[in-house]
């Protein structure tokens, strides 16, 4: 079962993630042991550098701007701004920093070249950069690997199937664009999804199958619950189970052997038992801090505590990937081409998305 398979089918998948829950986490914590040490688990840090507004409708996002969610919005940081909180990361224990835009693609021109800067001041930190800012082009995906970034995040939501029944203002090829973009470079990939958004098992499986059957596998996958927030289509969902992300964590590490499985969105609701059947079942990285984005998640001495009660000690920076070197502007080979891409627009409407839309009017 260590075999890297990029011929994973949808059936296939399901067959694993309905095993009795014993068989599946002792399966999966073999082949976890096999290719991971069980006993680490990498602590990133996610910071917001620019929050709210976005032009999207993805239903679970507080951060769009149609709806009206409470979320206070701020421009793009400093970067003076984000050194600081790389600082206060690093301090605290966290290896990565990963920044996150609320935008629907990048647009070349200052503020860009702005999170640029942000990249080489952290590797500079001797700490791995992730961003995630939507979509990109190649030429930007070059920029930003000259510039030092370890990892770029383009989750795929869900399945192929289900994605239309959750966003209607971009598209999954597009998403599948921009990973392949980040792949002409030296720049790991981040790409996973969230469950608890109405999907069925079907749908956790075809994710899975779409991200698997991308070659090389994203180096890491995030497993996030949804968190339901007022105001977005999706705030009458019931929390997901411990059980359905216990059983996603030990599918996810079965398929993806090597891959980096991320305890991301949602431990805020799941008990420290709970996290460590996760743990065990193969997942061996957490987001680190009071807040993820916009929701909220497990204070640091919460998560320290935890760490020392199970023996778990947190992953140095470069591990996997050797360390970028950092590309000053001047001396860049790839410069700014003001590129104006057309990204796709599905057309299609989703009622619970427009009807959230129509009562944030109100």
């Amino acid at each position: 079962m260590n075999e890297i398979r990029h011929n994973w089918h949808t059936q296939e998948i399901m067959n694993i993630y309905n095993l009795p829950l014993m068989d599946l986490m002792h399966k999966a914590a073999t082949i976890h042991r096999e290719n991971h040490d069980p006993n680490v688990v990498q602590v990133s840090t996610l910071v917001s550098i620019k929050t709210g507004g976005c032009p999207e409708d993805c239903g679970y996002c507080p951060q769009a701007a149609r709806y009206h969610t409470g979320i206070k919005g701020n421009d793009l940081m400093t970067v003076s701004q984000v050194k600081d909180k790389a600082l206060q990361a690093k301090a605290s224990g966290s290896s990565r920093v990963c920044m996150g835009a609320a935008w629907r693609n990048v647009k070349d021109g200052p503020e860009f070249d702005q999170v640029l800067e942000m990249v080489r001041v952290i590797n500079k930190q001797d700490m791995e950069v992730c961003c995630t800012l939507g979509m990109i082009t190649e030429n930007q995906a070059q920029r930003l690997a000259e510039a030092g970034l370890y990892a770029y995040n383009h989750n795929l939501d869900s399945s192929r199937e289900y994605y239309q029944e959750v966003i209607s203002t971009r598209g999954f090829d597009d998403r599948l664009k921009t990973i392949e973009n980040v792949r002409k470079t030296n720049v790991t990939v981040c790409s996973g999804g969230i469950i608890g958004m109405g999907e069925s098992i079907a749908d956790r499986a075809g994710m899975l199958v779409a991200l698997t059957t991308l070659n090389p596998q994203p180096e890491s996958v995030p497993i996030n619950a949804l968190v339901a927030v007022t105001g977005t289509p999706m705030q009458e969902q019931q929390p997901v189970e411990i059980w359905d992300m216990v059983r996603m964590v030990a599918t996810t590490r079965i398929v993806m052997p090597h891959t980096q499985v991320r305890l991301s969105a949602g431990r805020k609701q799941m008990s420290q038992e709970g996290q460590a059947m996760c743990f065990y079942a193969g997942a061996n990285s957490i987001f680190s801090g009071d807040k993820l984005l916009t929701t909220d998640n497990p204070a640091v001495n919460d998560d320290a505590k935890m760490f020392k009660a199970l023996g778990l000690t947190s992953q140095k920076p470069f591990l996997k990937n050797v360390h970028p070197p950092t590309v000053e502007a001047k001396d860049s080979q790839y410069q700014d081409l003001g590129e104006k891409p057309k990204w796709s627009r599905p057309g299609h409407s989703i009622d619970k998305n427009k009807a959230a839309q129509l009562k944030a009017r109100i």
